[in-house]
């Protein structure tokens, strides 16, 4: 069961492990990022750097005054609101086709939510959150692809459901260029457990989609593919709809493995279910098995597997490897 991955495009805030280009001159650390450069094309970007604000530089903020935002840097007075809209257009502009970004999160100009909003450049309290100013038209831009902060992605559900839709939308992108109809039946058939616990209702119009594909011109049948991929993936998946996987693909081994793996399965499914266990747990075991007996329905389900597996690790920094537990002064266990 070994899947090949296409490299996801991604759009990443260039200080995120790229380079020491913060406001201060720092570099910010993720795990996430640090992995996936192996597996990902990443395009960084800074776009205070590309403005010509320098490192280290005074920090921006948004303030609004008279119903507008505007992009000030309170040290100097300037209002850089022209400059990083000028550049936020033709960055994105020129851009190829991406399945992603992974912008930094609480900046001015690259948050995604939650951004700081003043009433003026001078001390005061936030009146307001939203987005920055970059972070606006690339949400403008790609409401259908995922966009994500590295502070979201230390959430094992939150990354989980980003890089479940980069690797997904990254196949697909790969078999829109052939624009051939029965490549599309086979990556629909390969991600019909993935788009199950997305949304059934999703799935049947995609299948209905498919199933008509001969009176579809490629283009078009294409074009309202990717319209219904990106819809089922907006939302990472409710419990319940991994669940129903879950069991769903359980069925396929009874009386093929013994009563005790059967009942130990069913247990991690219940941790998971209960907010005990992370999906990886029951869906790692099921994916076992499928190998195991080689069942030729889930083989190649991207569910089981929808990004290569040295992404699957939590980071290190929420973990206990290496570290020394009771090095506060708690002490052993009694």
């Amino acid at each position: 069961m070994t899947r090949e991955y296409p490299r996801p495009r991604l759009v990443v805030s260039r200080c995120i492990e790229f380079d020491p280009c913060r406001y201060d001159g720092s570099k910010i650390p993720s795990p996430t990022v640090a992995r996936l450069r192996e597996y990902a094309d990443c395009i960084p970007v800074c776009p205070e750097v590309e403005i010509g604000l320098g490192i280290p530089r005074s920090t921006v903020r948004i303030v609004r005054t008279g119903g507008f935002d505007h992009l000030m840097q309170p040290a100097t007075g300037r209002d850089v609101t022209a400059e990083m809209s000028a550049f936020s257009a033709g960055f994105l502009d020129a851009l190829p086709p991406v399945d992603g970004f992974i912008l930094k999160g609480g900046s001015p100009t690259s948050g995604t939510r939650n951004v700081r909003v003043y009433p003026s450049t001078e001390k005061s309290a936030a009146i307001a959150k939203s987005a920055g100013f970059f972070a606006r038209e690339v949400l403008k831009r790609y409401p259908e692809l995922p966009v994500e902060d590295e502070l979201r992605l230390n959430n094992q559900r939150i990354r989980d459901h980003f890089l479940s839709a980069a690797f997904t939308l990254a196949a697909f992108r790969g078999v829109e260029e052939t624009q051939n109809r029965e490549a599309l039946v086979q990556f629909h058939a390969e991600n019909k457990l993935l788009l199950l616990a997305l949304s059934q209702k999703m799935l049947r119009e995609m299948g209905r989609l498919v199933a008509s594909r001969a009176e579809v011109e490629p283009g078009a049948l294409y074009e309202q593919y990717h319209r219904m991929l990106c819809a089922a993936l907006a939302r990472a998946p409710r419990y319940t709809g991994n669940v129903n996987v879950l069991q769903h693909a359980l069925g396929y081994f009874s009386g093929r493995v013994s009563d005790e793996e059967r009942a130990y399965c069913i247990r991690l499914i219940d941790r998971y279910k209960n907010g005990h266990a992370t999906l990886a747990e029951p869906r790692g075991l099921l994916r076992s098995w499928v190998i195991r007996f080689g069942e030729p329905y889930l083989m190649n389900q991207s569910f089981f597997a929808p990004y290569p597996i040295k992404l699957v690790d939590l980071p290190g920094d929420v973990t206990d490897r290496g570290r020394d537990l009771w090095d506060a002064g708690e002490g052993p266990p009694p």
